[in-house]
């Protein structure tokens, strides 16, 4: 049986077995991979989305209570240097692996041996025992994972982040489907990791029932949300919106259903220009007071057809109200979820969705898909409205109700700032570290 522990409100999965003997038990340095996306990227560009902001956050985290981290990434640059001090306490290793530049990410499992080299030549730069343990995150990094914690002898934690199985049993129209290379290579790496990390109670059972995870080996740990940078305006929500629409050029009054992320089919940004464009054919007038921005670029399977999101606004007839924006930075994407009356997030697929509770935390509600870990990010008919399936004429409902009541979501935002509150980055970094420490005192056990 696992048992729930609550640490400064939120519950947290205990791992069964005997407990650390001690404080000294938690790991002094910790090795985390990320392989085909590099923490210093931008997110909502290429494959740089929520796993970046999770890494560097939870980094950050960990190594304010004396946990130092040394992130591995591949090198897309010769200009990179070696290593980047990304905050103290964290720095980012660059590995080469291939060519710097070109690789997709489909190219990287042919480069997995030659960054598995690189990380363990770290390792032997090193004394023995330099790192306590591999935190890896996503499939690749967990194949180098599995080989680097077993050469070093040293505990694998390992986050899935997506799974094939998940993915491909949800595909949107036109699609991908992930390659069985790669449900065989999670299959893999769920075997060998001596702990992993789930987001929420609903991926530990996807866990369990797709790839046959142990129970006693899968950890719920919820990602956190940087609450000091996302928060309403200190004026407070209303006065907020409004301010935050006047720095970005936005109309003080319209309604502004907001989409941020990736622009990729898996994230499903055509069901909101459908869902308004639906809207628009039942309610003319409302053209005059609404405008759609699209925050961020083209990514995964949306390559393909980099600007096919504006082709379809254009073919719906709704191009004179969508705005198409390139990704930004996390204080001016702040500025967006706050300017917005709601975010909408119709993914087929979302692991938790940081972007929904990150809009949350800044006094936004959210409209979302009833996917994944989204029935966890967001409280349905308090902090934001779950949809169940992607018919846009679902989406345009529960659109209707901010249209006919533009006080909703100041209201919904107030709850929606408070819920998100449950989602810090201390708690999910001191969480993790009992993971960390429940694996290093196991594999110390077991020797």
């Amino acid at each position: 049986m696992v048992r729930v522990i609550e640490r400064a409100g939120v519950p947290r999965i205990d791992l069964p077995g005997p407990r650390p003997s001690g404080a000294h038990s938690r790991p002094r340095r910790v090795a985390m991979l990320s392989v085909h996306t590099s923490p210093l990227h931008q997110p909502g560009t290429g494959d740089a989305g929520g796993m970046n902001v999770y890494i560097v956050e939870l980094a950050k985290r960990l190594a304010a209570i004396d946990i130092e981290v040394e992130i591995f990434t591949r090198a897309t640059s010769a200009a990179l240097p070696p290593s980047v001090e990304l905050a103290p306490g964290v720095l980012v290793r660059h590995v080469t692996a291939g060519p710097y530049e070109g690789l997709a990410k489909e190219d990287l499992p042919a480069q997995l041996c030659a960054f598995t080299h690189g990380v363990t030549q770290a390792w032997a730069d090193h004394r023995p025992g330099h790192y306590d343990l591999l935190h890896s995150h996503y499939w690749l990094s967990g194949h180098v994972g599995r080989l680097a914690a077993e050469r070093w002898g040293v505990p694998l934690v390992h986050a899935m982040h997506t799974m094939a199985k998940v993915k491909n049993a949800a595909l949107a129209e036109g699609d991908t489907p992930e390659p069985a290379h790669r449900v065989t290579g999670e299959t893999q790496v769920v075997r060998a990791a001596d702990r992993l990390i789930a987001n929420t109670e609903r991926e530990a059972e996807e866990l369990r029932r797709h790839y046959d995870a142990d129970t006693g080996r899968v950890a719920v740990v919820h990602p956190g949300v940087n609450l000091d940078r996302f928060r309403p305006d200190p004026s407070g929500i209303a006065l907020g919106r409004a301010a935050a629409r006047a720095r970005l050029g936005l109309p003080r009054d319209a309604l502004i259903p907001l989409f941020a992320g990736r622009v990729q089919p898996l994230k499903a940004p055509d069901i909101l220009l459908r869902s308004v464009a639906r809207l628009l054919a039942d309610r003319p007038l409302l053209r005059e007071r609404i405008r759609v921005p699209v925050v961020g670029g083209p990514s995964g399977s949306g390559l393909a057809e980099p600007e096919g999101l504006q082709k379809l606004a254009a073919g719906l007839g709704i191009s004179d109200v969508v705005l198409f924006r390139p990704p930004v930075g996390q204080d001016q994407l702040a500025d967006w979820y706050r300017a917005a009356s709601v975010l909408v997030m119709p993914s087929y697929s979302e692991s938790f969705g940081l972007v929904a509770v990150e809009a949350q935390a800044c006094g936004t509600p959210v409209i979302a898909a009833e996917v994944g870990g989204l029935p966890v990010a967001v409280r349905n008919g308090v902090s934001g409205v779950l949809v169940r399936g992607h018919e846009p004429v679902d989406y345009a409902r529960a659109l209707c109700a901010f249209a006919d009541d533009p006080s909703l979501s100041a209201r919904m935002g107030a709850a929606a700032a408070r819920h998100a509150r449950r989602f810090g980055w201390d708690t999910a970094a001191a969480t993790t570290a009992d993971v960390y420490t429940e694996a290093l005192h196991e594999r110390r056990h077991h020797r």
